[in-house]
């Protein structure tokens, strides 16, 4: 009995933990930027700013690489740039795009995390910008 309670206990974390380990059930994670931030000081981790060159032109976060998901060649250029083998980090202005960009490079095999609130929440958090 003893057996049988461990195993159905067991059986429930690793329920609880898949059913809440992907905050948005869409097959990439969102972090919030301290979570972001913590993620990207990885130097295996590609960080990549999917808004427009002149936003990007304006301030960006420090190593992200410029790839415009608005582009139609969005894509091919990530399937150009990044490597499927290290994990890839998104982020927008506000977020909506580069959950839309986490879907497209998630679809193509790449695990993906996205800042949640995008680089406006990473601003107002403080975080380093480069220009």
């Amino acid at each position: 009995m003893k057996i049988l309670y461990v195993i159905l206990t067991a059986c429930a974390a690793a329920f609880i933990w898949q059913a809440c380990g992907n905050k948005s059930g869409e097959g990439f994670g969102n972090l919030s930027a301290d979570e972001f931030e913590r993620l990207i000081e990885d130097k295996d981790v590609q960080c990549v700013d999917v808004r427009t060159v002149a936003e990007y032109s304006e301030g960006h976060i420090p190593g992200s690489l410029n790839i415009n998901v608005l582009d139609k060649r969005f894509t091919n250029e990530a399937d150009e740039i990044l490597d499927r083998e290290f994990p890839v980090a998104v982020y927008c202005k506000s977020g909506r795009r580069s959950r839309n960009a986490a879907r497209l490079l998630t679809e193509k095999g790449f695990k993906v995390y996205n800042l949640d609130k995008g680089f406006e929440d990473w601003k107002k958090t403080g975080k380093d910008i480069e220009r």
